[in-house]
């Protein structure tokens, strides 16, 4: 066999590679959407849940995940592949416990949200909650670990997670459809549209119409995953491994010691919360502050339109200059960008409300560069861990980062939950907001971003190792290390 071939064959992704791929993110995303856009607000506007227990039972579902996550990681690196391969098969599993714990989190029982069924509602809530946390983990650790037998090439993977992000950005789509038409004015005994103190026509989010889209979404996800099944192929085949006392504990100690890996994870985490906070948090300023729910659909696709231009010049870009290079200098310009949306905090809210939308094209442009470039990155870093310790265990890997990602779930709504604490949000029904509030939610809705992605650009310009020179480097002692797999028999191709 002739030297530098193990890559070689390893890769050779097609269109169909690229389309399956993406659809997986695009199924998970059609209902992971829901969460991040529409169920903190429908929490307190529909369940009439505090800001205070939203927070504490994310927080609560997160130390789950600690439990939870590893282990889905583990029994990912130990069991029998299956006759589908090791990671593709759970997509199977995965598909009805995702749709039907979706539709359940938002589906009002009797009795659910009623005043004197507080305690009810909580417990709903929270078991839902959680339900569809751990039916997430079940499709998204496996997936994570999937680009690691797709493809070896640094190249392929590069435009595996353009790929990626585009099919995740697909799937975040739909959702703002729900957040934009789900709502109605607010009418008196009388039949007149209630105001608010600044003279502008409230509205009420509207369980059916929010209903009917989740449905929808859930049964296309559980749709979608079945497809993209067929079409995805593990072209690196892991032999079975034995469980091993300790060797969990070894596996993590390895992870928690890579610089490379520890940063990426970092910044996966702080990009999460910062995506997160603006999709909550925005549905409230829109409402409330603008009065404009079109704008959830505009902010959106000023946020995710630059996809649309990167994808073809980024792979290009990130080879040429480099993938950390590249992503560091866009977050920063994401994090200028909404500083800049603070800053201009005393400008007429009818003008301000163009501005807003043209700085978040600017930040979507910035933050496009990390979004389209994270997975790549993060299989750049698990490629790290191998060469330096001889040792690969990709569920486990995929399952710290995936904690840490949920870890930005926490802390997204942490912001979330306490800028509505700390600016009084009422949460009542037939609750006003007053113009002070108000005030606060445009503070809240722009620094807090701001500071996020501004403390993500430092952990990618110092802390993350991987630049160009390196990948490249890393790419060479990856052939030598298939080489040894190989002959070892502990893969085939």
């Amino acid at each position: 066999m002739a030297e530098g071939s193990y890559i070689a064959r390893t890769s050779g992704l097609k269109a169909k590679d690229y389309l399956g791929y993406a659809m997986v993110d695009t199924a998970g995303c059609l209902v992971f959407s829901l969460v991040t856009t529409l169920l903190q607000k429908f929490y307190t506007d529909i369940f009439h849940l505090s800001p205070l227990f939203i927070m504490l039972m994310f927080i609560a579902a997160r130390v789950w995940d600690a439990i939870n996550d590893p282990i889905m990681g583990r029994i990912c690196d130990t069991v029998k592949p299956g006759r589908f391969g090791r990671y593709r098969q759970w997509f199977l599993y995965a598909a009805l416990p995702l749709a039907l714990s979706s539709v359940l989190m938002f589906l009002r029982l009797p009795g659910i949200g009623e005043p004197g069924r507080e305690t009810a509602t909580c417990v709903y809530a929270a078991a839902t909650y959680i339900f569809f946390g751990m039916a997430y983990t079940v499709l998204q650790i496996p997936y994570g670990s999937l680009a690691s037998v797709v493809t070896t090439d640094a190249s392929e993977r590069s435009r595996l997670s353009v790929w990626r992000s585009i099919g995740a950005a697909i799937g975040s789509i739909p959702v703002l459809l729900i957040a934009s038409f789900a709502y109605e004015k607010r009418l008196d005994a009388a039949g007149n549209v209630v105001l608010g103190e600044n003279g502008r026509a409230i509205t009420d989010m509207q369980y059916a119409p929010v209903l009917r889209g989740v449905i929808i979404m859930s049964v296309c996800s559980l749709a979608m995953l079945l497809v993209a099944f067929t079409l995805n192929r593990e072209r690196v085949k892991t032999k079975p491994r034995a469980p091993e006392k300790g060797a969990a504990a070894d596996a993590m100690r390895r992870l928690f010691k890579n610089r490379a890996f520890i940063a990426v994870s970092l910044a996966s985490m702080l990009l999460l919360a910062g995506q997160m906070f603006t999709q909550s948090f925005y549905t409230y300023l829109f409402d409330d502050y603008f009065h404009a729910n079109w704008m959830n659909l505009a902010a959106q696709a000023c946020t995710y339109s630059p996809m649309l231009v990167m994808m073809f010049i980024l792979p290009g870009l990130a080879k040429t200059v480099g993938k950390k290079e590249v992503c560091a200098v866009g977050v920063a310009a994401a994090a200028a960008a909404n500083l800049a949306l603070y800053l201009l905090r005393g400008m007429g809210s009818s003008s301000l409300m163009w501005v807003f939308l043209a700085l978040c094209f600017v930040s979507g442009c910035g933050l496009t560069t990390l979004v389209m470039q994270l997975w790549a990155m993060v299989t750049d870093a698990v490629d790290d861990v191998e060469v330096k310790t001889g040792s690969r265990d990709d569920g486990t890997a995929y399952s710290v980062f995936n904690f840490f990602r949920k870890l930005g779930q926490v802390l997204s709504a942490v912001c979330v939950n306490g800028a509505l604490i700390g600016m009084n949000y009422r949460y009542e029904k037939g609750a006003v907001q007053t113009l002070e509030n108000l005030k606060k939610m445009y503070d809240l809705a722009t620094l807090i971003p701001a500071v996020l992605f501004a403390v993500m650009a430092l952990i990618l310009f110092v802390f993350y190792p991987l630049g160009k020179r390196q990948v490249g480097e890393l790419q060479t002692q990856k052939e030598q290390r298939l080489k040894e797999a190989y002959e070892k028999k502990e893969i085939d191709i």
